[in-house]
């Protein structure tokens, strides 16, 4: 279950919930980000068109995303309607809220390794984090591509701090990103043929995709996990196959995009 720093949702909130009982006038649902709290679905509220029979919209155990009409503290009731959201709004909210069932455990593997429980690391540095980050997922995405110094600098403990970026790194791959540039490369040489692709092919690797766009202009993709790395793999890779074929006699030019 996902925790949310307060303890109530606000009128408006989109909030994720498992249904419990369904009645003929209506249906509830535990909330999956407010532990203990209870959300009530009126059949007016299920769906736009006319319900006839609850129970062909709702069942128990059925996961749901509504939306929240009213919520009084004093006496516990939340009020929710699954018919005033949109589609995309549904899809969003699902996968933000799996997103962060994957953070929660996250921070549980975190606590484990410093032998503490989940209840304790919200308390001493989950709620913050969710905070200095937006959520917790994003804590832990932070941690993987920056270290426990991207932590530390939040003002994070020492210890809390490493054992999340450990548990970061080994379970969040960083985002890849892909960059393409393209090389003319011209050589007026007999076998001109073979000093282009001597060019290319040495500057190829795993990084590096090549492909002949047509002579003599060639595509070169890049691959990497940070935008700045894959910039620097791209021209100098570029830079590397123009200068074989201009020591050849030949000439080259990189461009970054074309027109």
């Amino acid at each position: 279950m996902v925790r949310m720093r307060k303890e109530w949702p606000d009128e408006g909130d989109l909030v994720v919930g498992t249904v419990q009982k369904v009645l003929n006038y209506g249906a509830f649902a535990m909330l999956e980000e407010y532990p203990g709290k209870e959300a009530f679905i009126h059949i007016s509220e299920v769906s736009s068109g006319w319900v006839k029979n609850i129970r062909d919209h709702v069942r128990e155990n059925q996961k749901i995303v509504a939306k929240v009409l009213r919520v009084n503290p004093h006496k516990g009731h939340v009020d929710v309607s699954m018919k005033r959201i949109r589609e995309d709004q549904r899809t969003r909210k699902i996968q933000q809220w799996k997103i962060e069932q994957k953070a929660e455990k996250l921070l549980e593997f975190s606590a484990r390794s410093i032998d503490k429980d989940l209840d304790l690391a919200y308390e001493e540095v989950g709620y913050y984090l969710m905070d200095e980050f937006g959520d917790l997922y994003g804590a832990f995405e932070i941690a993987a591509e920056e270290g426990a110094e991207a932590l530390l600098n939040r003002e994070i403990d020492e210890k809390w701090a490493e054992a999340i970026t450990a548990v970061a790194k080994k379970n969040i791959s960083p985002p890849e990103v892909q960059i393409t540039g393209y090389v003319d490369l011209k050589s007026y040489v007999a076998d001109g043929v073979e000093v282009v692709k001597d060019a290319l092919v040495s500057v190829k690797d795993e990084h590096i995709r090549i492909q002949c766009v047509g002579a003599p202009r060639y595509r070169m993709t890049v691959k990497s996990s940070n935008y700045i790395e894959a910039e620097t793999i791209l021209k100098e890779a570029a830079q590397l196959a123009i200068d074989a074929v201009i020591a050849a006699g030949g000439e080259g030019e990189f461009y970054r995009e074309l027109e």
